[in-house]
Formats: C-alpha cells, sequence, structure tokens
C-alpha cells in the first residue's frame, strides 16, 4: 500500500501549527518516540511503517510503505522505520500545587523538547508556556522529547493573569539574583524560566517574588549565559535536592 495525495497533503500541512490546531493532529517519527506514544493515552490516527516495524495497534490505522516512500514524508535526515499522526489530547486541569515549570517566550524547539524532558526526569508534572512559546506538537519539539511529552501535563496561558491567580512562591532565573547554592528552596513554587535572548519579560519580573542565579566559577567571568534548558536542569537540581 502507498501514501495518498490526501494523506501526504495532511502530513506536510501538520508542520504548520494552524493546521495542527485546525485538524488538532501532530506528527511524530522514530521507533522510540512512536513506541512511547503508543503505550501512552494519546490516540493514534494512522501510522505509516516499514515492513519491519512491529505495531500493537488494529491494522485498519496502519499503512505499510517502503523505506522509499517513508524518506519522502520524513523531516529526519536518517528516517527510522515508522511515521505517525496523533491526535492532540484535550489539556488536563491546572493544580496549585508541586513544582510547576513557568516559560516564558521559549523559541527554541530544541530548548523545549528537552526542558519536557527535565520536566519528567525530575518529576515535574506540569508546565506552563505562554502564548509565544514554540508550540510542544512542532514536530522538532516531539522528537527532542524523546516520548516525554506524554508524561507532561503542558498548558498554554497568559502568563501575568496565571501566575497573579497562584498561591505558590514564585522564582524566576535571573543573573542578579541570590546564590541558589544558598538559597533554601520549597518543595512546592513556581520556577519561571525566560526567552534565549531576553530572559523573562518585565511584566513578568513585576509580579515575582524572588529571583535566583547560578552563579559562575570560571576565572575570566566572561560567559554571557547558560542555555536555558542547561540552566532549568541545574535549577531543577536544587529544588529537587533534599525532596
Amino acid at each position: 500500500m502507498s501514501i495518498s495525495k490526501n494523506q501526504l497533503k495532511l502530513i506536510t500541512s501538520l508542520s504548520q501549527k494552524k493546521y495542527r490546531q485546525k485538524h488538532n493532529l501532530f506528527v511524530a517519527e522514530g521507533i522510540k518516540v512512536i513506541n512511547e506514544l503508543l503505550h501512552s493515552t494519546f490516540e493514534v490516527e494512522t501510522l505509516f511503517c516499514t515492513d519491519d516495524f512491529e505495531t500493537i495497534i488494529s491494522k485498519d490505522k496502519v499503512t505499510r510503505i517502503s523505506e522509499t516512500e517513508l524518506k519522502k514524508i520524513s523531516t529526519l535526515k536518517s528516517p527510522n522505520k515508522v511515521l505517525g499522526i496523533f491526535k492532540i489530547p484535550e489539556e488536563k486541569q491546572l493544580q496549585d500545587a508541586g513544582l510547576i515549570i513557568v516559560l516564558d517566550a521559549i523559541n527554541d524547539p530544541g530548548n523545549l523538547g528537552t526542558i519536557i524532558r527535565l520536566c519528567d526526569w525530575f518529576g515535574v508534572s506540569q508546565l506552563i508556556c505562554s502564548k509565544d512559546t514554540v508550540d510542544c506538537y512542532n514536530q522538532k519539539v516531539v522528537q527532542a522529547s524523546m516520548g516525554s511529552l506524554t508524561r507532561i501535563s503542558i498548558h498554554y496561558t497568559d502568563l501575568k493573569d496565571y501566575l497573579s491567580q497562584s498561591n505558590l512562591s514564585t522564582f524566576i532565573a535571573d543573573m542578579d539574583g541570590a546564590n541558589v547554592y544558598k538559597t533554601d528552596l520549597p518543595k512546592e513554587g513556581i520556577l519561571i524560566m525566560g526567552n534565549e535572548a531576553n530572559g523573562v519579560s518585565e511584566e513578568i519580573k513585576k509580579i515575582i517574588q524572588h529571583k535566583i542565579s547560578i552563579p559562575r566559577f570560571g576565572e575570566t567571568q566572561e560567559t554571557e549565559s547558560l542555555n536555558v534548558a542547561t540552566a532549568t536542569a541545574i535549577l531543577l537540581s536544587e529544588f529537587k535536592r533534599d525532596a
């Protein structure tokens, strides 16, 4: 069986956020990511795979294709046996509890995917994103999350409204903040990470309670900043140190 023109058109269109939202679908690729999705609560729409990919879903949702056809629909340099179209799940209700990560205008899909993995690793179940943060169902984000997307509740909302209504302590990563290694951190709270180039917006800075920083230990002290995903990993490790 081969890919139809309509299927090809749909797969191509899902590279754009507006069509993902219109169809309520997203694309995932590769054995690990697909298997994570198939074993989760995410619902598969269609699976395109080569003959040597073992699948656990009903045959009516599987289209067997050649490696040549897979290369035509794949965005990977080295396509890996399977590409799937999945339904975007409904957002779960927000819980004002636990440790929550908030992202303010994160633009890079790789950074978002890595932060989703970090949330999964450190047991952070809720990730809140500003409306101008890259879409978590962007194919590069899905790929970078390596299946962790299935275990993290992700919400897109107006950050000012959300933070104003929360009862949790709020922290931002800021170069002028208190040394994180000398700060007593709560088990519950909100950690806000800012845009790759500009950091946390001034509007959000005005309503937060605490600033924390990761000190530089290099002799020259010339490094301007850390990658946002790297900084998130360090700060999460400190929040979870005595958990």
